[in-house]
C-alpha cells in the first residue's frame, strides 16, 4: 500500500482529483467506484473544476456507487442519488445511462436489487477504480464491523455509530435510516486500484488500526492491506501518531 501524508483536507482533495483525472484521460471509458460522505466533497469539486476548466471529460465514463440508504426515494434531499447529482453528475455530463446507483426506494425488493446491482458490476467488467472513505468505527462504504471479506452487494444494519455521524445530514438522527444497500468487501477487492481517501483527526484512530493492527473483519478497512494497488491520502490531522515506518510518502 502506497501512503501519502498531505498538509491539509484541500491538498487531499486536488490529490485524489488529480489520480482520478489522470486515470480517465489515460483510459476514457473508466469505470469509477464513487463514495459519498464529507470527505470527497473536495474531490468532487475539483473534477468539476477540471471538467470545466481543462476540459476533463467524463462522457465515456461509468460509474457505480458504492451504497444507498434503504426506504429513501431517489429525490429525497438526503438521499445519495440526490448527493451525487448536486455535488458531481450534474455538473460533469455523465450520460444517465452510464451513472450506477443503488436502489433504496421504499417498497424496492432489497434481495433482488442487491442481486442486480452486483451482476451490473460483473457485467461493466469490474470497477478500474475505486474510491473509497473510512468510517470512524473503520467501515467502508457501509461494511460495517463483523462484515466477511468475501462479501457481495447486499442489505446491511447500520451500526449506532454510523447513525449518529450520520445524523447532521437529516432533520434528527432518529430519521437516519436503519438500513442501506452496499457493496460488499469482496466486490470492492476485486476493483483494479483502490484510492482510500481519510481526512481529520476524528479518522486517525480508525487510519492506524486499518494501516497499523491486525488485519481482521473486525476493522473492514484493514482488508485493503491484501490488495495489490491501493493508495491511501491522508490529511496530517488524519495521519496516526506515530506515523508508519517505511510506508508514508508525502504529497505536497
Amino acid at each position: 500500500m502506497r501512503v501519502l501524508v498531505t498538509p491539509d483536507y484541500r491538498t487531499l482533495s486536488r490529490q485524489a482529483a488529480e489520480i482520478i483525472a489522470d486515470a480517465v484521460r489515460f483510459e476514457p471509458r473508466l469505470t469509477l467506484g464513487l463514495p459519498t460522505g464529507s470527505t470527497p466533497l473536495g474531490m468532487y469539486e475539483e473534477l468539476v473544476r477540471k471538467h470545466s476548466d481543462e476540459n476533463l471529460d467524463f462522457s465515456r465514463v461509468k460509474t457505480f456507487n458504492l451504497d444507498e440508504y434503504i426506504g429513501l426515494a431517489p429525490g429525497h434531499p438526503s438521499s445519495y442519488h440526490t448527493y451525487m447529482h448536486l455535488h458531481f453528475f450534474d455538473h460533469v455530463r455523465i450520460p444517465i445511462k452510464h451513472i450506477h446507483i443503488p436502489d433504496g426506494a421504499p417498497g424496492i425488493d432489497t434481495d433482488r436489487e442487491s442481486i442486480r446491482y452486483e451482476q451490473a458490476i460483473q457485467q461493466a467488467g469490474g470497477i478500474d477504480l475505486l474510491v473509497v472513505g473510512i468510517g470512524s468505527n473503520g467501515h467502508i462504504a457501509f461494511n460495517e464491523p463483523g462484515s466477511s471479506f468475501a462479501s457481495r452487494t447486499r442489505i446491511v444494519d447500520l451500526a449506532r455509530e454510523t447513525r449518529a455521524n450520520a445524523g447532521r445530514y437529516f432533520a434528527s438522527e432518529d430519521e437516519v435510516p436503519r438500513r442501506a444497500i452496499t457493496v460488499g468487501i469482496g466486490t470492492i477487492l476485486e476493483s483494479r486500484r483502490i484510492l482510500l481517501l481519510a481526512s481529520g483527526s476524528g479518522k486517525s484512530g480508525a487510519v492506524a488500526r486499518a494501516l497499523q493492527g491486525p488485519v481482521s473483519e473486525d476493522m473492514p478497512a484493514s482488508a485493503l492491506r491484501g490488495h495489490f494497488d491501493v493508495t491511501a491520502i491522508l490529511d496530517e490531522a488524519a495521519t496516526p501518531l506515530p506515523p508508519i515506518a517505511g510506508v508514508i510518502g508525502r504529497a505536497w
